[in-house]
């Protein structure tokens, strides 16, 4: 294992100097309890392009392939367990240190960890949405559904292993005789309940979490290349204001230029480090008093 402690020396000097923090995270966080990441240190793709809004809406086809690949793939989204860095942040959460998490991921596992104040920017992979009623249904009774007009499906076998966000890969044509089962209230079209690459952020999450940053002291990222700009904006918005980035990642970032810090320490044991420090503090350090905004360098080392 990595020597975290000047790492952890670090953050918990931030916490110190700004302790009110929003917390970004993105697909690398879940890499360990089995969730793929769609990108690699270098922010290449991994896989082919994913499913395009646009297309998900005007194309039968399209719709056929995904509820056949997710009907495969969703079964390991769904039995995911939180791993030691969600555990962490809930901690810290609990502890005072995250006034908002805002998380790039659909698994639903910083919930499942204990975190209450969470922002699904990118939506939830565990519930269904009809595009013509609004009405929402669970992903589970969607997985009944699927196999009810379909029952082959029970034999199908995924070409390759998961990909991310319960995608699995299929062999050529094995999805075009897919029954995709209509809303059950208005026989409407149905959409898992996220963003698709290409689809628009809900405005009432970006305002949120804006809103969040505005009040924060400082910004940390983890586990995201932040290729997308959904999650970006954020990192912009916090250096803009002039508050700490902090940036937990193994590979590049599009924001490694603006940031404050930048650790490739593996994040499990830096942020669960974290949080038992914060956890197992009994008063013994100063703590800046409700409003406190100490001066930081732009960039560098906090010590």
């Amino acid at each position: 294992m990595n020597n975290i402690g000047p790492e952890l020396q670090q953050l918990l000097t931030l916490l110190r100097r700004r302790p009110r923090l929003v917390v970004l995270t993105g697909a690398g966080i879940s890499a360990s309890s089995g969730i793929p990441t769609y990108r690699d240190a270098d922010g290449q793709w991994l896989y082919s392009t994913p499913i395009q809004h646009r297309d998900f809406l005007q194309d039968p086809a399209t719709r056929q392939r995904y509820w056949t690949r997710s009907w495969l793939g969703w079964p390991g989204v769904r039995d995911a367990s939180p791993n030691a860095a969600h555990r962490a942040l809930a901690t810290l959460e609990r502890a005072g240190a995250i006034e908002l998490l805002v998380t790039q991921n659909v698994d639903r596992l910083h919930q499942r960890a204990g975190s209450d104040a969470v922002v699904d920017l990118h939506g939830r992979l565990d519930r269904v949405r009809c595009l013509t009623c609004g009405s929402y249904s669970p992903r589970q009774e969607m997985q009944g559904r699927l196999l009810q007009a379909n029952p082959h499906l029970a034999s199908l076998e995924a070409d390759a292993g998961s990909r991310p966000d319960g995608d699995m890969s299929l062999p050529d044509g094995q999805a075009q005789h897919t029954v995709v089962p209509p809303c059950p209230v208005c026989a409407g079209t149905l959409i898992p309940d996220v963003v698709f690459f290409g689809g628009t952020v809900p405005r009432e999450r970006v305002e949120r979490v804006s809103a969040a940053i505005d009040s924060a002291d400082a910004l940390l990222v983890v586990g995201s290349s932040l290729q997308v700009y959904s999650g970006f904006r954020f990192c912009r918005a916090a250096h803009a204001a002039g508050k700490p980035l902090v940036l937990l990642n193994p590979g590049i970032t599009r924001a490694d230029s603006i940031a404050s810090l930048k650790f490739a320490t593996p994040c499990e044991p830096l942020l669960g480090a974290l949080a038992d420090a914060l956890s197992n503090s009994h008063d013994d350090t100063p703590q800046p008093p409700t409003g406190y905004h100490a001066s930081l360098p732009d960039s560098g080392n906090l010590e």
